[in-house]
């Protein structure tokens, strides 16, 4: 497992060797997931938090009609659940949505990790505001776009953050999302998400096939998604407005 794109995947510097086999040697176990596993259920108590070493995971809240919202999308490198270290449960259901790999750590192993090695504990802290700078990201992608800029923007979203652990290429990149899941991430019902995609190809912008993503213009992506990655806090962009995705 290499615990350290947990820094270096999110732009930040590496650990070093002590410090990755710390991190490696604290984890309690690593389960290899199906897809659609539950990992947490929504209340119920925690007493470890998951680091994702392979495929995705997110976050889930349902309506009182079963109606699922996704609000959150983990990557590998990712801590998914490091605020039940302080709040103990969590208030929406943790799934995997294709096949994963997790290293899971108890949280008394997590506080020690932090009393031992000052910069592990800020890592764990930045992890946490990096996922709050996302979850702002997502509100504003919901609350400001149209259907299909919501889908450019989590396209650009989701290339930035894979070409960062080396699981981009240039123009494309492995999606184990199915249209339910993309509609439950923008909101959209499948037959909207299933015309968006649709357009964006016919568009010549993207295409979405086989879980696979195939970026056709960056540029004009990154345009209709009104996407600016700073918010992603990636250490090589040193100015407050970054350049964009297809510059």
């Amino acid at each position: 497992m290499n615990s350290n794109k947990f820094l270096t995947g999110r732009g930040r510097e590496r650990f070093t060797l002590e410090e990755q086999t710390l991190l490696e040697d604290s984890s309690s176990c690593v389960r290899v997931v199906k897809a659609r596993k539950t990992l947490v259920r929504r209340g119920e108590p925690v007493c470890s938090s998951m680091l994702v070493v392979e495929g995705f995971v997110c976050r889930f809240a349902d309506d009182h009609r079963g109606r699922r919202q996704m609000i959150s999308l983990y990557i590998p490198g990712d801590f998914v659940d490091l605020d039940g270290l302080k709040l103990k449960r969590l208030d929406n259901d943790v799934v995997a949505i294709g096949a994963a790999k997790v290293s899971a750590y108890s949280h008394n192993a997590l506080a020690n990790l932090s009393k031992r090695c000052p910069r592990l504990a800020e890592s764990f802290w930045l992890s946490s505001l990096l996922d709050a700078a996302i979850q702002r990201a997502w509100i504003f992608r919901l609350g400001r776009l149209e259907a299909e800029a919501r889908a450019a923007h989590l396209f650009c979203e989701l290339h930035a953050r894979l070409e960062m652990v080396g699981l981009a290429q240039d123009v494309s990149f492995a999606l184990p999302l199915t249209q339910s899941d993309l509609g439950a991430a923008l909101s959209l019902t499948v037959v909207h998400t299933n015309r968006v995609l649709r357009s964006l190809r016919e568009r010549g912008l993207l295409t979405f096939r086989n879980r696979q993503v195939e970026i056709h213009d960056r540029k004009a992506l990154v345009k209709l998604g009104d996407f600016d990655p700073a918010y992603l806090y990636a250490s090589d962009w040193n100015t407050p407005r970054r350049r964009p995705l297809g510059g």
